[in-house]
């Protein structure tokens, strides 16, 4: 059985595939970035949890990544679609079926990426907050 943090990234994942673009989860950035973009999510760091003793609870803010890639010549539209998409994503369901308190994106931070040979790339990482509360660190 997985851990509730697997669980939570699994359904994260599932969201994100359900978009336009392509979705991987733990990838290399591929050679070619497929026309509608490419999201690509990094499981991130669980950070130090708060801790309830009765009963004995640890409260994460997971924060986990999604690289954002778009490349072509319309890209910044494509770059904000691609955005604007993760985010309706996620505020479709901010509890990902319940298994989060809450999930939340933050801001992301374009950068344009030349490439030798071919169209730029404009990329970002996404980062995303998970909420979420176990009863025990591994499990």
């Amino acid at each position: 059985m997985p851990s509730p943090r697997e669980t939570i990234l699994a359904a994260l994942n599932a969201r994100l595939s359900a978009l336009p673009a392509t979705a991987l989860r733990g990838e290399v950035l591929p050679e070619r970035v497929p026309a509608e973009g490419l999201l690509i999510l990094r499981d991130g760091e669980p950070g130090e949890p708060e801790v309830t003793l009765s009963p004995l609870r640890y409260h994460y803010q997971h924060r986990a990544e999604i690289e954002a890639v778009v490349q072509g010549a319309d890209r910044d539209t494509a770059f904000d679609t691609l955005t604007a998409s993760i985010g309706t994503a996620l505020a479709a369901d901010r509890t990902l079926g319940g298994l989060c308190d809450w999930v939340e994106a933050e801001a992301p931070r374009p950068v344009d990426l030349p490439v030798e040979g071919a169209a730029s790339l404009k990329a970002a990482v996404v980062p995303v907050v998970l909420h979420y509360s176990t009863a025990d660190q591994l499990a």
